[in-house]
């Protein structure tokens, strides 16, 4: 088979045509050139299906890793591509004796099998994925792999920078906003939102005496993958180095896309089933489940404009009867961790089958852009737009621009800020808006009860480059408090513009010219 692959000319039509007529195992997949090592550092395991335009990209960027391209066993399983996918994982597999192509008989509608057949073949120490579309930081796998080998964990994740037509936004910031060393993976509170295979290595071994699997479903198969990982790990590492970038430019059409909100519920009913079946300890179970119920069941099935539009929205509520009925068994009430307030006012108005009313919740999120805020005893509310008992939901923190001094060489930015969290309260932040890299700190002083101090020297604020910035208060190490701002301050410093204004959102920004 090998031979006579290297004689004709690598077409995708002519390579379709002979690999239909290869010898595949009982699994349905032929293995070209098995690895001869039989250890390596790292595996990584990268499923292809019909990935011509992005895939070289995606080849190099595992190619040129610093950790030594030699110490790397690249496992790429083609998933019956009928584009010219097969002829370049040919054409680099002649090359690289490291990089074991594996290529399917049919194709397995999601990437859930040919990522556990890389996993079994797997002779790496620990293992690395990567989607053909996607691309490694140049020190990705190198960062990764010292950090487990310094703590022994068996699972570390680094910073994953979502791509999209010239913009860069940080993707799971709660993952990657510190360096962490062999903490509970439930220390990280947002850490089952973001499940991707993305920026993440693990420890053969685990994997292997946990069984960890992918589920073969069309969708959510990695969420559930890694809710097994993590909930068996007693500990975790986490870094701050850019480990992975997502392709979401415009030509790269990705499968979720193709899928309808009705069957990524179906999926996520199946994931919550799952756990429940895993009778978890209950602060664990919580955890997860809020992801599942909050972010899949909620904000993705109702908080999207497809609800708004839709003109069967029966279809909605029917879905949502069959995630509530997942929850009559629970030990808890599973509203009780959810990190938006209004989210609970929501299952309260489908109990009470005030569906109209959820409608009108919905455009108040997606449509208001500026939303009425009440602060009672030092706590701020949203007001809904509800009578008693929903007219008032809870808000971690609010931050309201109160005045500014400017100086010769700074301004001193005054807010007030509302909330019982103002002890997890960390810096201020200026963030480009198209390149979330880009950003600087300052440190924030508690003046009084309510008010906060905050210097911005102008010459660091000049040294960054001239573009749209976010301004806001990070607390609790990742999250971010918007400040609400009615006013304009422009300030002129050498050559350079410093513009404070007002956002369409009523939130403070600066634009630097």
């Amino acid at each position: 088979m090998s031979f006579f692959i290297r004689l004709f000319s690598p077409t995708a039509k002519k390579i379709n045509v002979l690999f239909d007529s290869a010898e595949y195992n009982e699994e349905g997949y032929y293995i070209y050139s098995p690895s001869k090592k039989e250890n390596y550092k790292v595996t990584v395991i990268m499923p292809v299906y019909n990935a011509e335009k992005t895939l070289r990209k995606a080849i190099e960027s595992v190619i040129n890793q610093s950790i030594g391209f030699e110490n790397v066993e690249f496992i790429i399983i083609d998933d019956k591509s009928s584009d010219g996918s097969r002829s370049i994982i040919l054409e680099y597999a002649k090359t690289y004796p490291n990089i074991v192509p594996i290529f399917f008989k049919k194709n397995n509608g999601s990437p859930a099998i040919p990522r556990n057949i890389g996993m079994k073949l797997a002779k790496g120490e620990y293992i690395k994925f990567i989607d053909s579309d996607d691309w490694l930081a140049p020190n990705g796998i190198e960062t990764l792999y010292n950090l487990l080998v310094k703590t022994g964990d068996h699972y570390a994740i680094g910073r994953t920078i979502k791509a999209e037509d010239g913009k860069y936004a940080i993707t799971g910031e709660y993952n990657s906003c510190e360096n962490r060393d062999s903490i509970h993976p439930c220390s990280i509170p947002h850490v089952f939102q973001h499940l991707g295979p993305t920026a993440r290595m693990m420890r053969t071994q685990f994997l292997r005496e946990y069984n960890c699997k992918f589920p073969n479903m069309k969708y959510a198969e990695d969420k559930q993958f890694f809710i097994d990982v993590l909930t068996n790990c007693p500990t975790i590492s986490t870094s701050k180095e850019v480990i992975y970038y997502v392709n979401r430019n415009q030509e790269n059409k990705s499968l979720v896309s193709r899928t309808s909100i009705f069957e990524k519920t179906d999926t996520n009913i199946a994931v919550i089933k799952h756990v429940i079946k895993k009778n978890l300890p209950e602060n664990v179970e919580r955890m997860v489940l809020n992801r599942l119920y909050e972010f899949d069941c909620i904000t993705r099935l109702f908080n999207r404009h497809h609800f708004l539009r839709s003109i069967r929205k029966d279809r909605y509520f029917k879905k949502f009867a069959e995630v509530l009925d997942t929850t009559k068994g629970l030990r808890y009430d599973f509203t009780e961790n959810f990190f938006e307030p209004w989210h609970k006012v929501l299952v309260q108005l489908f109990k009470e089958e005030r569906f109209e009313d959820i409608v009108t919740l919905i455009q108040w999120s997606l449509k208001e852009k500026i939303k009425e805020t009440v602060v009672k005893d030092g706590l701020p509310y949203y007001k809904l737009p509800f009578e008693e008992p929903y007219q008032l939901a809870r808000m971690d923190l609010l931050a309201v621009y109160h005045s500014s001094i400017k100086e010769s060489d700074q301004m001193k930015l005054y807010i007030t800020i509302y909330g019982d969290l103002g002890h997890t309260i960390d810096s201020l932040v200026i963030r480009e808006r198209h390149n979330q890299l880009n950003e600087i700190e300052f440190p924030i002083k508690h003046v009084s009860e309510h008010l906060y101090e905050v210097a911005l020297p102008y010459g660091q604020l000049t040294n960054l480059t001239s573009s749209s910035y976010q301004v806001y208060v990070k607390y609790d190490q990742y999250r971010k408090l918007l400040i609400k701002m009615n006013t304009r301050n422009i300030i002129s410093h050498g050559k350079r513009e410093l513009d404070f204004y007002t956002t369409i959102g009523d939130n403070y920004g600066l634009n630097i010219k």
